[in-house]
């Protein structure tokens, strides 16, 4: 929002002849801070404004304008830094950034550190960027804060200190910046650096979903999902999904597209699904791939199309999708379409079951059990049998069960003779980490 200048007028006597008020002109360097300012820098919160927010064409001009009135003044310089850098304009903004952050301005140190950091329009220096970073965060500036969490959060330029983490995040959050209230609030949710709490995780979350923060909308609608210490309620669930995927949000997409698939808060409509896991499965969400996979494999939604099918298990499976990997190896396995390759089956079977996963581990039981590629052999069928049981997987138990009996397989009482096909993710598994 541009900045106004409010004029506090006494009230005059009822005779007296009100005269306008003097326009008053405005300083380049008030100019530049309207158009460029953060609202996390102290004296700029009621005009600051987000990066995304600024109108890059003014911001510059407005800047370029005051620096030629103030050219030793870091602040400005960092300011116009900031409007190059939302212009596209790096080269220009790289020597402004230098000299901003060498006077500690913090809209130079967080920028200017987090380009070194991803090597964003300059060579990456994790050193130098985190050291930048650090200052600003030691200065109090919110969204360098957020950054040097993130730089905990991931082990990016520092050892990994999920306790380190949620410490920055917290500071931040406690500044009202709403991408680290959603931070902090994914901590909570997953028990990083704090304890597990389930409440307090989704305080923090609210709080920056009700700012518009995707990733926090996304989560909230995750714990409504999964009832995580509230009622399911798929309702709330789907709204909060809508309003993460409308804002181009990869998870937001995909939770909306499963609820909408399975009739969940929404009517079903599996086309509508479809068209969303395809705008997340575009971003490259591997678990959107392998959803989308099983509506051209069961021809839901969309035409039945198993070579299409193929194509999204083998996009998913490559970017370790575990419930992709399983579909994938069933699909050499059984020839579907792709040409039957028994040592592919394994491979992606066998990869899904070193990962743990239940339906992994029993169809691996089931290529050990039959020779499929490999040696018969019964008792490292068994095992993978077992491993599948114990988490509770009740056609695994089943063979388990067959083959404790000394029983000759029948297939005929076993869906797909003791296997089984992937068709919905297992476990869900959304969250955005």
């Amino acid at each position: 929002m541009a900045a106004g200048i409010s004029i506090r007028r006494a009230l005059l006597p009822a005779l007296l002849v009100l005269l306008p008020a003097p326009v008053l002109a405005q300083s380049a360097f008030d100019d530049c801070a309207a158009q460029a300012a953060s609202q996390y820098e102290p004296g700029y919160e009621s005009i600051g404004r987000d990066m995304t927010a600024m109108d890059a064409g003014l911001a510059v001009e407005a800047c370029e304008r005051a620096l030629g009135e103030n050219p030793d003044n870091v602040q400005v310089k960092g300011w116009l830094a900031r409007a190059y850098t939302w212009a596209g304009e790096t080269a220009k903004a790289v020597p402004l950034y230098e000299a901003a952050a060498a006077g500690d301005n913090v809209v130079a140190l967080a920028l200017f550190g987090d380009m070194l950091i991803v090597g964003d329009g300059i060579d990456a220096d994790l050193a130098r960027g985190t050291e930048m970073l650090q200052r600003a965060a030691d200065l109090g500036f919110a969204p360098a804060q957020n950054s040097l969490g993130l730089s905990y959060d991931i082990g990016e330029g520092v050892t990994q200190d999920h306790q380190q983490a949620a410490r920055w995040y917290r500071a931040a959050a406690e500044q009202g910046l709403p991408r680290a209230q959603a931070n902090l609030g994914l901590m909570y949710m997953l028990g990083l650096g704090v304890d597990l709490d389930y409440v307090a995780a989704a305080a923090w979350l609210q709080r920056a979903a009700d700012k518009g923060d995707a990733k926090a909308q996304y989560n909230v609608g995750y714990i409504y999902e999964m009832g995580l210490q509230v009622p399911v309620d798929h309702y709330l669930a789907a709204n909060y999904y809508r309003l993460a995927a409308d804002q181009g949000d990869m998870f937001g997409q995909n939770g909306l597209g499963y609820l909408t698939e399975h009739g969940l808060g929404v009517d079903a409509d599996p086309a509508a699904a479809a068209a969303l896991y395809q705008q997340a499965g575009d971003q490259g969400l591997a678990v959107a791939l392998y959803n989308l996979g099983t509506l051209y494999e069961a021809g839901k939604g969309v035409g039945k199309d198993e070579a299409k099918a193929f194509e999204l298990y083998t996009l998913a499976a490559g970017a370790e999708d575990m419930d992709a990997a399983v579909n994938l190896g069933l699909m050499y396995l059984e020839g579907r379409g792709t040409a039957a390759d028994p040592a592919l089956a394994l491979e992606w079977t066998q990869r899904a079951a070193d990962n743990g996963h239940a339906v992994g581990l029993n169809n691996l039981g089931h290529i050990y059990e039959h020779g499929i590629g490999v040696t018969a052999d019964l008792a490292q069928a068994r095992s993978y049998y077992q491993q599948a049981a114990d988490q509770g997987y009740a056609l695994a138990a089943d063979n388990l069960a067959r083959l404790d009996q000394a029983s000759e397989p029948d297939p005929s009482t076993f869906p797909n003779g003791g296997y089984a096909p992937l068709t919905e993710p297992y476990p869900a598994n959304k969250l955005d980490g």
